[in-house]
């Protein structure tokens, strides 16, 4: 269906959980998070539910994320009761890597179509610090066993300044030898990410294209999503930019997001949209619910404001809101 400003919305985020395994320092604090209550999370049959009825108005595309997707008991199960949803056509995880290895088996077989890895560091060391307790190699081994289970394979990497701008060349120098596209997403001023200093993409291309001669531009996919892609000659995957904040594609925009809790939002930039939890534990029909699905996907905000002043911004953490 399309918004008031003409766009088409196919796209919903599924955010599964607030909890994660790790503590990156951008996201979230090391100690003292609060997590939410079972009975404050949405149940299987509730996002089933939610889904079920935004297919019904032209969802055609998933992405389940967190926290940390995989920390959920019965994910894998969850996502092939949405697989088997009529109008889905694709489903996709963000997930830090961690949990990943031991179910790219099944996760496969129950429809999942690629994943998204958030990795910030190819240093060991630098890994740990930045997460506060992971450990990269699981995160490589899963990568790989991915690619051997024909998943889609994108690297979701933020660069801060001072902390791990050196690597970006390594990073690029993965596209190389595995079909795996690295992307480059612009730090958000979200939640504690305010506390950090992101790197424009501007900055990031022009270091590669100090290193490397010769950079060829992709043409940009219709269904593609909000990135531009660059490739290496011969190189087997792709590198991606996210300007979320130097280069808005708001205008572009085709998702809307559902929260841990069951609130569904039109924009990550602000706090408003409607309480769909609350809603179903009410009593209300489905009819009534794709109603109010499809009235906030149409009064979705033209644009996010990240870089004014105005009320109503998000200022919860990114776990809290779903990546």
């Amino acid at each position: 269906m399309k918004d008031k400003f003409g766009r088409e919305i196919d796209y919903l985020r599924v955010s599964v959980t607030d909890n994660c395994n790790l503590r990156c320092v951008y996201c979230m604090e090391e100690k003292d998070n609060i997590f939410l209550k079972k009975e404050n999370k949405l149940t299987d049959d509730e996002i089933y539910r939610i889904v079920k009825e935004s297919a019904s108005l032209g969802i055609k595309k998933i992405r389940i994320t967190g926290g940390e997707p995989l920390v959920r008991t019965g994910i894998v199960e969850l996502i092939g009761r949405i697989n088997s949803i009529p109008g889905i056509e694709e489903i996709y995880m963000t997930t830090n890597g961690i949990l990943l290895y031991d179910k790219v088996e099944a996760l496969a077989k129950n429809g999942l179509k690629g994943v998204n890895i958030s990795l910030d560091s190819l240093k060991k060391e630098r890994f740990k610090t930045l997460t506060r307790r992971g450990e990269l190699s699981s995160v490589l081994k899963a990568i790989d066993k991915c690619l051997e289970y024909n998943l889609k394979v994108k690297i979701n990497t933020v660069m801060v300044n001072d902390i791990n701008k050196d690597e970006i060349i390594d990073f690029v120098d993965m596209t190389k030898n595995k079909a795996v596209d690295v992307r480059f997403i612009e730090l958000m001023p979200i939640g504690i990410a305010v506390n950090y200093k992101g790197v424009t993409n501007e900055e990031i291309l022009a270091t590669i294209k100090e290193h490397y001669k010769e950079v060829i531009e992709v043409k940009r996919s219709k269904m593609g999503g909000p990135a531009t892609y660059v490739k290496l000659n011969e190189a087997k995957g792709k590198i991606g930019f996210i300007s979320a904040m130097s280069n808005c594609f708001c205008e572009d925009c085709n998702r809307i997001r559902l929260t841990p809790e069951g609130f569904l939002k039109q924009c990550l930039h602000f706090d408003y949209g409607v309480d769909l939890r609350k809603l179903m534990r009410d009593g209300i029909s489905d009819e009534e619910l794709k109603k109010v699905i499809y009235h906030n996907i149409y009064d979705k905000p033209e644009k996010h404001l990240f870089l004014e002043k105005c009320e109503h911004k998000e200022i919860k953490f990114m776990n809290q809101i779903g990546g």
